[in-house]
Formats: C-alpha cells, sequence, structure tokens
C-alpha cells in the first residue's frame, strides 16, 4: 500500500524555463517523501519524461501559444488567441478533475497553468509575475493575473524578499487576499569550478517561431568566428544530435547533468533572458549577454534591468552582432544568491492532519 502522499506537478508549456525550474522542486519532494506525478504538454512534458523517467506522467490539453514573426504583433496575437486559451483551459480543469479522481492526488503545484487547481485539495501557485507587464494594459493584464492566483491556497515566488532579487517589479507586488511565499531563486544546476573549454555558448529556448529566427541568426553570426562555440538549439527530441559547423559544436539539447557541465565549462553565455536563464545563471554566477524575445515584455524589462544594474548587456535581436561582445568586459556578470530552501516547511501545507 502506498502511504506517500502524491502531489501533481504542472508547469506551463512555453519554452523549457517552467519545466525546468520545476526541476529541484520535483526532486526536494521526493527526498521529503512525496509522489511527484508531471503533468505537461509539447517540450516541457518531454524535458521532464527525459529528466524522471520514473516517475508518472500525463499529457495535458495544450495552450497552443505562438509567437509572431514580428515583435510588434506579440500582444495582438495573444488577444487574438484568447478564445483558444479560455477552451484550452476548460478542458485542463476537466482533465484535472479526472486527474484527481483516478490518481488519488492529495496536492497540487501548478507553475503558470491557469487551470490546474481543485477546491478541496491544497493547491500552490508558482509564477515570479506577481504584475505582468503588457505595456499600457499592464494594470488589466495584473489584475487578470491576480484574480487567478487568489484562487490557489499559496502563491510560491522563486526570488529572493529583499532588495536584491532577480524579478524587480514583477515580483514584489503586494497581494493581501492569499500568503505569498519567497522561496528564492530556484535552479537545477550547481556551480563547479571548471576548466574553460567554449569562449562562447549559446543556448536557446522559447515558443516559435522566434526561437528558430533566433537560431538562424547567430549561426550566420558567428561562422567565422575565432573563439570555440557552443551551441544548444533547445529542441527536444526523442535522441541527442550532434554536429560541427567550423568552430560551432551543435546540439540540439542536453539532460540537466550535461548542460551544467557545459555552462560551468564556457566563459560568457548567450541567451533569451527568460527568468529561469537568470536564474541558472546567477546559481553559476555567470557572465552572459541577453536577446530579450521580441515583444515580450517581461524579457525586455528583465534584460534592461539587469543592463542599468550594471550586471549583463543586453540589446534587441535586429541589433545583435558578435561585435557587441566586447562590451561585456564592462558588466560584472551575474552572482549566486545564498538561499537555503526550508522545503519541509514549505511542503507542509500537503502534510495535512
Amino acid at each position: 500500500m502506498n502511504l506517500k502522499k502524491r502531489i501533481l506537478i504542472a508547469p506551463l508549456n512555453w519554452g523549457l524555463g517552467h519545466a525546468a525550474r520545476c526541476i529541484p522542486i520535483i526532486n526536494a519532494l521526493i527526498a521529503h517523501q512525496f509522489e511527484p506525478i508531471i503533468a505537461s504538454d509539447g517540450i516541457a512534458l518531454s524535458l521532464l519524461r527525459k529528466e524522471f523517467p520514473e516517475l508518472e506522467s500525463i499529457e495535458l490539453p495544450s495552450y497552443e501559444i505562438t509567437y509572431p514573426k514580428k515583435g510588434k504583433y506579440f500582444k495582438l496575437k495573444m488577444l487574438q488567441s484568447t478564445p483558444k486559451m479560455v477552451k484550452a483551459l476548460k478542458a485542463e480543469k476537466k482533465v484535472i478533475a479526472s486527474i484527481i479522481k483516478d490518481y488519488h492526488i492529495d496536492g497540487i503545484i501548478s507553475d503558470n497553468r491557469l487551470g490546474v487547481h481543485n477546491k478541496k485539495l491544497p493547491c500552490v501557485f508558482i509564477t515570479h509575475q506577481l504584475q505582468v507587464l503588457s505595456g499600457s494594459t499592464t494594470w488589466l493584464s495584473t489584475k487578470l493575473h491576480q484574480k487567478i492566483i487568489k484562487r490557489f491556497h499559496e502563491c510560491w515566488v522563486p526570488d529572493n524578499l529583499g532588495d536584491i532579487n532577480l524579478s524587480g517589479k514583477l515580483g514584489h507586488v503586494d497581494i493581501h487576499e492569499i500568503p505569498v511565499k519567497f522561496i528564492g531563486p530556484l535552479s537545477r544546476f550547481s556551480k563547479r569550478d571548471l576548466p574553460t573549454k567554449y569562449d562562447v555558448m549559446i543556448l536557446l529556448s522559447g515558443p516559435e517561431p522566434q526561437r528558430t529566427l533566433l537560431e538562424s541568426k547567430l549561426l550566420d553570426e558567428f561562422k567565422n568566428y575565432k573563439g570555440k562555440v557552443i551551441f544548444i538549439r533547445g529542441v527536444i527530441e526523442n535522441e541527442q544530435h550532434i554536429s560541427e559547423e567550423n568552430n560551432i559544436s551543435i546540439y540540439n539539447f542536453m539532460t540537466t547533468s550535461e548542460l551544467e557541465h557545459a555552462i560551468n565549462e564556457s566563459a560568457l553565455i548567450i541567451s533569451r533572458s527568460g527568468y529561469t536563464t537568470i536564474m541558472d545563471l546567477a546559481k553559476l554566477s555567470k557572465k552572459a549577454f541577453f536577446i530579450p524575445t521580441p515583444g515580450q515584455f517581461e524579457q525586455d524589462y528583465l534584460a534592461g534591468r539587469l543592463t542599468k544594474l550594471g550586471y549583463v548587456p543586453s540589446c534587441k535581436q535586429d541589433a545583435f552582432t558578435k561585435e557587441k561582445l566586447n562590451k561585456v568586459s564592462n558588466y560584472k556578470g551575474l552572482s549566486a544568491m545564498d538561499y537555503e530552501v526550508n522545503y519541509n516547511k514549505l511542503f507542509s501545507l500537503f502534510k495535512g492532519k
């Protein structure tokens, strides 16, 4: 008879970030004698299935989020997707109700999956966006997001509460109706002292078509680069593929341990300014250069804030050239925030009576 409490953990499939930052939480659940059940879709689900092949995993209905080719149409595309999203949320709620019953779920952790909650169970929402930036409609997107967050029992923010933090105004907003717990930056990686093997690592992720557009641009930009480059495309497939083009080693994806090793061996990381990437690079104390996803207000804000604070240079996708890397030496790079999570206390919500 299984006496372990079963916790459904469901990250949003929007690039790899939400799934990647759930990895340390899943490991902590296992270490604290819970039984995690994974639920997601697309590449987020593929990543977690590769990381935890022994765990039960379930495919959820997709939100089918895609980006426009031009960043300026991002908000319009999101608005056009609203009916599709509403439909997906209804389907998700229905599926969650039957999963709870069929798998005897005792608690829920949702990382930005809006329909993954249940009134009868302790439910947690993970987000670093208590404020959702959307230009002139920030007040509305924030209000709608907070309305959803308030349906949960607790909200966990993966950041520091104090002045030295990574999310800035995104994660530091008062919400009075629900307990908000700052659990420190989450990363699946550990810092290791390894000799430098690569001058540059290009680390891609995020929704299409923007991932592919940046991939093409950077492959072209670095083809005559003198240093050694490792290029992680961020495409999760059944098999790992490795190819060489001049000075560039290209991987479709890497497992957590391979990626941890390669980032530790790289002098500089070029990537999107997604929040999970920022947490990972801070944990590993890396120098970086950020290229925000066009039209994504959150990534623009995070990159701009870290540039302004003197940590990491950044620029728009269209403006990037390899010569811009000369600026990196003027910035101090990201550094780790030592934050020990008391998982015993955090998971007490699921322990019940």
